[in-house]
């Protein structure tokens, strides 16, 4: 099957989730594989961000649990004073991004992937330059090249990162010291996530987010109802409306905030550190892309749902892009379905991707997760399309291992077609949340109707049961 023209059949540039689940498939059907990376194998999931970040959050949580008297005293249990060791909580996230990054490498090894060390770009069609670590610069030819260079942390103008007093994700996972105070900028999921880390081990934060509301791309209802525990029950001073006009380092840092919208000084805050959680850019600027025509877009590159590079809204042959240089959906698992699809693409097996059906969770105590359409988008499919959208919501509080758990704060609501029945999304904030929207992102995939999903019998008692009310409840209302 391999192609001897050729140095490779495949080359991926990127040994994120994305180039690894594409380079692990494409070696598994026959092909002859490459990956270049020019940092860490495992990309930015398992160096910088999901592995270490659910390390320290699993540690964190612990402490909070055992923390929570008032908790533990609805069960009659009696804790003693918590005591944790910084460096031990970070090591054990060290340890995991350790033994993650090795079985990936090792798995790439068995299946046959030559793995290059260096920085990969492109030399025009089917050719790609690496500058190898040594020092020694060459070209390989492939017969298709796969780009999967994913993304860094974006840090706005006027702030100025050090990455000791001011710094972004990259460096948080470290866990290098505890700041009494942090500011951190920015209430994604970045933000709520470090914000839930840190409060946990006794830092006090404030929460500096630009845009008009807290938390602004969460469901506006689940937003509201988790900011009761994961903000407003924690100490957190969240502002919003708010922007980081400078941000300098130093002891302290000096924070200049201004109104949002008259661009009028507010205060200078003074803190002992900050992080940036202000999102991700690409990775797109070093790929040489102009030498096989490619435009980004605000430095991504442009894809059709095969995955294929476009030049003009037209598939570039023998180049394709997965995983957060995309700016799809910037997520590992989002990454790692592109780089099989764009693998299944190669091999002549026509594949698209349906992005509506893919998850995403907040790890937060407790968490939260989201699939499908948002309420908004729902409404204007459902006015476009000339159907009744529909909206229930089930309650942790109703939920009998909830209540076991004394943990019965969250809600789920579902957003289906009143007419067909079809799911059309949920959001969901809770214990075990983002496990729990694995099931109604199955149901998106499938496009099913909740008159069928109604039927289906869950374990009791088991969280399980809020999608299984969610759904009778909607059922009733299909075709009413």
């Amino acid at each position: 099957m391999s192609d001897a023209t050729f140095d490779f059949d495949v080359i991926v540039i990127g040994a994120g989730y994305g180039g690894f689940d594409a380079a692990k498939h494409a070696a598994e059907h026959g092909l002859k594989v490459a990956i270049i990376e020019s940092r860490d194998m495992g990309g930015t999931c398992v160096n910088r961000g999901c592995v270490p970040s659910k390390a320290l959050l699993a540690a964190s949580g612990r402490v909070r649990e055992l923390a929570d008297a008032d908790h533990l005293a609805g069960f009659g249990i009696h804790a003693a004073p918590v005591r944790f060791e910084r460096q031990k909580i970070a090591d054990h996230a060290n340890a995991l991004v350790a033994t993650i990054r090795a079985n990936l490498t090792k798995t790439l090894e068995r299946a046959g992937v030559t793995i290059i060390r260096g920085k990969g770009r492109l030399e025009g069609s089917q050719r790609v330059g690496v500058r190898e670590v040594s020092g020694v610069d060459r070209v390989l030819t492939a017969r298709d090249v796969i780009l999967a260079t994913g993304s860094d942390p974006f840090v706005p103008p006027g702030i100025d990162t050090d990455g000791r007093s001011v710094f972004t994700s990259d460096e948080a996972v470290n866990l290098e010291w505890l700041p009494r105070w942090i500011a951190i900028i920015g209430s994604g999921y970045i933000g709520l996530e470090f914000a839930d880390v840190y409060t946990a081990l006794g830092c006090e934060v404030t929460m500096i987010e630009a845009l008009d509301r807290v938390m602004p791309t969460f469901d506006p209802d689940i937003a509201k109802i988790a900011a009761r525990k994961l903000i407003d029950g924690r100490d957190i001073e969240a502002r919003s409306g708010v922007l980081a006009k400078a941000i300098r380092p130093g002891s302290p840092v000096q924070i200049e905030l201004v109104d949002m919208e008259t661009r009028e000084p507010v205060e200078t805050l003074e803190v002992d550190a900050v992080l940036v959680a202000t999102g991700r850019v690409p990775s797109s600027k070093d790929l040489n892309l102009e030498s096989v025509g490619v435009e980004t877009q605000r430095g991504f590159v442009p894809i059709d749902d095969s995955m294929h590079v476009l030049v003009h809204g037209q598939p570039l042959p023998h180049l394709w892009a997965v995983g957060d240089v995309t700016g799809k959906l910037m997520l590992a698992h989002t990454a790692a379905a592109q780089g099989t699809v764009a693998v299944d693409n190669i091999l002549g097996h026509g594949r698209t991707i349906d992005y509506r059906s893919i998850p995403a969770a907040t790890f937060t105590h407790p968490e939260i997760s989201s699939v499908g359409l948002s309420e908004a988008d729902a409404k204007q499919l459902a006015a476009d399309q000339g159907f009744e959208l529909g909206v229930v919501r089930s309650y942790f509080k109703a939920n009998t291992k909830a209540l076991a758990e004394l943990e019965s704060d969250g809600l789920m609501k579902l957003l289906f077609n009143k007419s067909s029945g079809e799911v059309l999304g949920a959001h969901l904030y809770g214990l075990h949340a983002a496990d729990l929207i694995q099931e109604i992102a199955n149901a998106v995939a499938r496009r099913q109707s909740v008159t069928q999903l109604a039927q289906e019998v869950h374990t009791h008692p088991t969280l399980s049961e809020l999608v299984e009310v969610a759904y009778k409840q909607a059922a009733t209302a299909v075709g009413a």
